[in-house]
């Protein structure tokens, strides 16, 4: 039976999810399973049919965990696939992985790129470059911020420049509240500021669980890492 018409959005998500659960429960028989996996399919059709809104989205990866870049990395992937034009700025990191950097380039028609870090910060050692270096990196993302052709830009390890205070929280937000409707911007690296996560419309914590390189000692390798 098909959910009712006036079922609120969050009752419905709450639906959804008790039914994926009771699907996966030991014991249920086919007839069992085809009803609860027919009454998912009806609450979520009626989810879609409801949720048909589209904006420019702010997205923040932050946590301790490996993968925030990457994540953000297979977004801009998807940006290029469908034709958009796409701007990434670098705020920590010095330059492109050479691996990533081969990928890349085969878009040179759709992707900016800067790598306008120096490294991090224990390999830099002066506060007051630094933070001038992510000023610079700022006023470059402000010109793609404000520039509706570029549907998706990715802000790679700004957070640490917020952690840092290389740049203040204000001067982000407003960067961010000032860009086209349209734009998607990514936003990543550990520490995202409180503000920033309540600002933002989609949030991802990375939870570092084990790491080769903690626990056994082992190297960055290509492919992993690189």
């Amino acid at each position: 039976m098909a959910p009712e018409t006036s079922t609120p959005a969050t009752e419905l998500d709450a639906i959804a999810t008790t039914l994926n659960q009771d699907a996966t429960q030991s014991g249920l028989s086919a007839e069992q399973y085809r009803r609860k996996m027919e009454r998912r399919k009806a609450v979520q059709e009626q989810r879609l049919a409801e949720r048909n809104k589209e904006k420019g989205l702010v997205i923040v990866h932050t946590g301790d965990g490996k993968g925030k870049t990457t994540a953000a990395l297979g977004m801009v992937l998807r940006s290029l696939g469908h034709g958009y034009r796409v701007a990434i700025v670098q705020f920590i990191k010095g330059a492109w992985e050479p691996a990533e950097k081969a990928v890349f380039e085969r878009w040179a028609d759709q992707l900016e790129f800067h790598a306008l870090g120096e490294g991090f910060t224990w390999e830099t050692q002066d506060r007051d470059r630094d933070t001038a270096k992510a000023q610079a990196a700022w006023e470059t993302s402000l010109t793609y911020l404000h520039n509706a052709d570029y549907r998706t830009i990715l802000l790679d390890e700004v957070n640490i420049a917020l952690k840092h205070g290389f740049l203040s929280v204000e001067q982000v937000l407003t960067g961010l509240s000032a860009k086209p409707p349209a734009t998607h911007v990514i936003l990543t690296g550990r520490g995202a500021p409180a503000a920033l996560i309540e600002a933002a419309d989609l949030v991802t914590e990375m939870k570092l669980v084990k790491h080769p390189f903690r626990e056994q000692g082992i190297k960055a390798q290509a492919g992993i890492e690189f």
